[in-house]
């Protein structure tokens, strides 16, 4: 039975960091592409960050660059999201995803193969 696990959610102010973790079992890790997703009330999921199977090459939509990072370690089977300068626009539920699709932030929820249940970050201004 394959499962993610995200953990590191929570409330911080604006400005603040944190750092998100997921955990993965049941499945070959380091054969996976990984992303981090988020979905906000009333917006569509979108991926922020996606990294390849090797942790050589990653991807990150525009609105997070330079401000979050992910890093996996397939020796420990997790893949985290390192979250600075958060936003209050940066608010919503942040999901693990794993897929055989080449890397981009461009997935759609057919080209990934497990989800997390989601952790939920929450920016105050």
């Amino acid at each position: 039975q394959v499962q993610l696990v995200e953990s590191g959610g929570g409330l911080v102010q604006a400005g603040g960091s944190l750092r998100l973790s997921c955990a993965a079992s049941g499945l070959t890790f380091r054969y996976y592409n990984m992303g981090w997703s988020r979905q906000a009330p009333g917006k569509e999921r979108e991926f922020v960050a996606v990294i390849n199977w090797n942790g050589e090459s990653t991807f990150y939509v525009d609105s997070v660059k330079g401000r979050f990072t992910i890093s996996r370690d397939n020796a420990k089977n997790t893949v985290d999201l390192q979250m600075n300068s958060l936003k209050p626009e940066d608010t919503a539920v942040y999901y693990c995803a794993a897929s055989f699709h080449p890397p981009s932030t461009n997935w759609s929820r057919n080209d990934v193969a497990y989800w997390g249940k989601g952790t939920l970050v929450s920016v105050s201004s």
